[in-house]
């Protein structure tokens, strides 16, 4: 869609998107936008996103500063036995790939997402803040009628919401999961909302419900303390600055991973003429493999075990690291993620890319809230090291990337993605699709995605088969073909603004993506 407009907002669900919305028709910014959006996301996106997880935003402001709001989740203070941690696997079956997660309480993390809400608002909004909750207050008291990918996401995770008799009560009112169709509302988390509006987000880190939380985690085998609430605090970075054949990428900044990596890989990626190359040729393909597998191997090799040291990025993105990868490059030529996204434009000038997560929840329902507690600790993606061997008191690594491109200073593209390890991935294709192979925002996003981990080369349908017919001969790699588009690859809901200024967004369909302008 295009349109001369006062913004425009992608998001995963038509309430997420529409409650932005509303804030740009009342004279609000992207900012209110965003926020807005981020809190009926907790209503109408669950086992994705909670007030309880963890996100970023990346602001680029009408004035042109470029901010990294981190409010992620965070490692505990204090460590526990093995034996006294209530901790346990789930399966997760998504046709064509398993995934195992860890739940239990000693999974989860400090929670970060209500306390950035608040500090962002603060910084950057416009509207009072009772009037940017409101939607979401009301979605989550009224209802919200299930739509195919939420009942999708909830028979994935039936495990999770099965460890937990309040979030039964709430998708499976009458012992079976809602369907299609049917109504599910959150009345508890309603009133947590309002009260939140009404009072700030003290009562969560310090008051009765930071309380019960510790409570729960002290008698049940879970790690957080009051000390790890009360002293929690959302952190204003500088974002990563890449090039991009002449585009200026605004990401985020370690010790989260999934910016940098993904900036490792378009480097790699800008050293191949991309002109000279037909777009899903079995060529270009090839290239995205193993741009992906040396993106892994160089992490491997230098990235992982560095993460909160100074400068890493620096040294990583380096000209002498990346060279190596380059060289090799060149001869060569010649799963579910528990994350939602959403993009914001408004006509000011102003951008805000913004991810949040609660992994796949915790399972634990924080007694007469319905919020739903992240499980970041129980995250393998997250936990490289192992489980339990984090470093105290950090910041947790993430893969989250959202990204603003720049051009001429100004908001170019905004994107990101949820997908957990396929984040990086996702964006790189989305990114090389509108800047390689000048394509519409709509079929940038739309078009076939691949991903190579762990010498696996995931392909989504629509690639011409004569081409897929030549990639058998990848050393020491198999090849596995989706039958059908899929979440695992990501959702990569964008907004664009073209050269004569006119907006338009695409919502990913993989993970119900939808767009809205005002």
């Amino acid at each position: 869609m295009k349109a001369k407009t006062h913004g425009v907002i992608a998001a995963g669900h038509p309430k997420t998107a529409e409650a932005g919305a509303e804030m740009l028709s009342l004279g609000g910014n992207a900012f209110d936008a965003a926020i807005a959006a981020i809190l009926m996301s907790f209503v109408a996106e669950p086992m994705l996103t909670s007030p309880a997880g963890g996100g970023f935003l990346l602001a680029h402001t009408h004035n042109q500063q470029n901010i990294l709001f981190d409010f992620f989740t965070q490692t505990p203070l204090y460590n526990k036995p093995s034996a006294e941690l209530d901790f346990f696997p789930v399966e997760v079956n998504f046709g064509d790939a398993w995934q195992t997660f860890h739940i239990g309480k000693a999974s989860m993390a400090v929670p970060g997402n209500l306390l950035g809400v608040f500090h962002i608002h603060k910084k950057l909004g416009r509207l009072p803040f009772h009037v940017v909750a409101e939607p979401a207050i009301y979605a989550a008291k009224t209802g919200i009628e299930v739509d195919k990918f939420q009942a999708y996401c909830w028979q994935l995770l039936e495990p999770i919401i099965r460890a937990s008799p309040a979030a039964c009560k709430v998708y499976a009112p009458n012992g079976n999961l809602l369907q299609q169709g049917d109504t599910f509302v959150i009345s508890d988390l309603a009133n947590s909302l309002d009260y939140f509006a009404r009072h700030g987000s003290d009562e969560f880190y310090s008051g009765e419900i930071a309380k019960q939380i510790v409570k729960d985690c002290q008698e049940q085998g879970g790690y957080l303390t009051l000390e790890d609430l009360k002293e929690y605090r959302v952190i204003e970075r500088t974002p990563l600055l890449v090039n991009y054949r002449g585009h200026t990428l605004l990401t985020n900044t370690p010790p989260s991973s999934g910016s940098t990596l993904m900036a490792f890989g378009l480097k790699l990626l800008e050293k191949i003429d991309l002109n000279v190359i037909e777009y899903g040729s079995s060529q270009h393909l090839q290239i995205l493999a193993e741009v992906m597998r040396f993106t892994n191997a160089a992490r491997a090799d230098g990235y992982d075990d560095y993460i909160y040291e100074k400068d890493i990025s620096d040294k990583f993105l380096s000209n002498e690291h990346l060279a190596s990868y380059q060289q090799e490059l060149s001869s060569t030529v010649n799963k579910w993620g528990s994350t939602t996204h959403i993009s914001v434009m408004d006509n000011e000038g102003n951008a805000a890319s913004v991810t949040t997560s609660n992994g796949e929840g915790s399972g634990y329902v924080i007694p007469g809230t319905g919020i739903m507690v992240n499980n970041m600790l129980g995250e393998e993606d997250l936990n490289p090291t192992g489980f339990h061997k984090w470093q105290l008191n950090q910041r947790i690594s993430s893969m989250m990337s959202p990204t603003i491109v720049l051009k001429n200073k100004q908001p170019e593209i905004v994107l990101g993605s949820g997908g957990s390890n396929r984040i990086r991935t996702a964006i790189l294709q989305v990114v090389s699709n509108l800047i390689d192979f000048k394509m519409s925002v709509e079929q940038a996003v739309e078009s076939p995605r691949c991903h190579w981990e762990n010498n696996i080369f995931s392909i989504e349908p629509g690639f011409r088969e004569k081409e897929l017919e030549k990639l058998s001969a990848f050393d020491n790699t198999q090849i596995a073909l989706w039958q059908e588009m899929n979440m695992f690859f990501g959702g990569v809901h964008t907004v664009r603004k073209d050269d004569v200024g006119v907006m338009s967004g695409a919502g990913d369909s993989r993970r119900n993506g939808v767009v809205v302008s005002k």
